[in-house]
């Protein structure tokens, strides 16, 4: 099923092009919504910080790509520099802040779990300051379905608890949406934070599973399937990514207005809420792995491993209240999904 047939339903619109900062251009979800934001007539304000975590010449293609528009700007520096943040968001004053910056990877977090806290609550805390200061009609930030951590009831509701998460990775982006809630209540800056589903696609990270599968099987090598198969996950492409924020970029929360229809994570006592980005229909990783072998017209060598620490064996998103918000939720299948990135793949290695 193609995302556009889910178009439907409320949907808020600005009435001129804006100008929007976004946190982590060079990266996968950052680019993808750079790139929508410029097609859409908007000028863009793009921070990376290009650390080296995966190929940065993946990064610094799709910043050039983004650098062909005019009404792109990039700057490249940490968001740990509290100044230069500050200084990039009063030059460019922007009317909405997207800030999807972070050092990301569930596995990661166990080897390097300083990059967390520098990156993700220092990196955070600084683009808060940044916040404040230019005051935004809307600040976006991202957040993560890891968040749900230990949590066996599903789907994943944005009022269930979060205190129990297995990963630093996943403990940093529980704080980054605690913190903003205490900004959006000081300063009364109308706050989203919305928690992605195992986001894939064109122009996706190489440390993530279809990538590292697709290479793999192309030449050749063995994948390594934890869990021994026995993992879903609720995988979110990225376009219906893309659409889900723009379409919550006008959706500024206000207190005391409360969705439509259905249970709202709206705060009682500041703009600010939570919101699930996931289409609600899990996929089990075999059936994940026959659908990149079937595009690729290769048979895998598996490798069966166990569940691998921090790992969950199910993700599993209520789509709801995004629904209700925007009149959206992602509905591309995995089918056409991996279809597709198997495609952009082909073309980026010239296969």
């Amino acid at each position: 099923m193609n995302a556009s047939a889910n178009h439907d339903g409320p949907r808020r619109t600005f009435a001129a092009p804006q100008k929007i900062l976004v946190t982590g251009t060079a990266g996968f979800i950052g680019f993808s919504l750079a790139r929508r934001l410029l097609a859409d007539g908007h000028a863009v304000c793009g921070v990376d910080g290009m650390t080296p975590y995966y190929d940065v010449a993946l990064k610094q293609r799709r910043h050039a790509m983004l650098r062909e528009s005019n009404r792109f700007v990039a700057h490249e520096f940490m968001l740990e520099d509290a100044q230069a943040t500050l200084r990039a968001a009063q030059s460019f004053a922007p009317d909405i802040v997207v800030h999807l910056a972070a050092q990301a990877g569930v596995r990661y977090s166990l080897e390097n779990p300083r990059a967390y806290i520098d990156a993700n609550l220092v990196g955070t805390f600084n683009v808060m300051e940044a916040v404040r200061v230019v005051r935004p009609a809307h600040f976006l930030l991202a957040s993560t379905s890891s968040v749900y951590g230990g949590n066996v009831d599903m789907p994943f509701g944005e009022r269930d608890s979060t205190d129990h998460p297995l990963t630093l990775y996943a403990a940093t982006k529980k704080a980054t949406e605690a913190m903003s809630h205490s900004y959006a209540h000081v300063w009364g800056l109308p706050t989203t934070a919305f928690r992605f589903f195992t986001v894939y696609g064109p122009w996706g990270r190489p440390d993530m599973a279809l990538f590292k599968f697709v290479d793999a099987i192309l030449n050749d090598r063995p994948i390594e399937i934890y869990g021994n198969g026995e993992m879903s996950r609720d995988f979110t492409y990225i376009d219906d990514l893309v659409e889900a924020i723009v379409r919550l970029l006008p959706a500024a929360p206000v207190v005391g207005e409360r969705a439509a229809a259905g249970p709202d994570s709206l705060s009682g006592s500041a703009p600010w809420r939570v919101v699930n980005i996931g289409g609600g229909e899990p996929v089990g990783l075999m059936t994940y792995v026959a659908t990149i072998e079937k595009h690729l017209g290769r048979e895998a060598k598996k490798i069966m491993l166990p569940m691998q620490t921090g790992d969950v064996p199910a993700t599993f998103a209520r789509a709801d209240l995004l629904k209700s918000l925007t009149g959206f939720k992602p509905a591309t299948s995995v089918d056409e999904g991996v279809g597709r990135f198997v495609e952009w793949y082909r073309a980026y290695h010239n296969l």
